[in-house]
């Protein structure tokens, strides 16, 4: 058994020479807005989900990233609501978000 029962990164990643970058899209707010959230749900802790922020997950150019471990399901979020749907189904449900998943 895992120390969480999801490992949730959020790429924040400041890229330099104006290359796309997950930061450009307010990921860090959005990572806090999750941290928050989860809290607020009573979802954080051992066993339960810890939100944590990454350096560059090496997938800028498809948009703000954040990965879900342990199953290792890549998503791309536009905003908050997208990040609660991802809570909601995935985190709280088991259910893959496929209209945000990454290849």
């Amino acid at each position: 058994m895992t120390y969480f029962k999801h490992h949730v990164f959020f790429c924040t990643n400041q890229r330099e020479n104006n290359e796309a970058c997950c930061a450009d899209f307010c990921a860090s707010e959005v990572h806090a807005y999750a941290k928050k959230r989860i809290k607020e749900l009573g979802l954080n802790g051992a066993g339960k989900v810890r939100m944590n922020k990454s350096g560059c997950l090496d997938r800028c150019d498809e948009g703000p990233v954040l990965v879900v471990y342990p199953e290792g399901i890549w998503y791309t979020y536009v905003d908050n609501s997208d990040v609660d749907e991802i809570i909601e189904k995935h985190i709280q449900g088991g259910e893959i978000v496929e209209r945000l998943r990454l290849p």
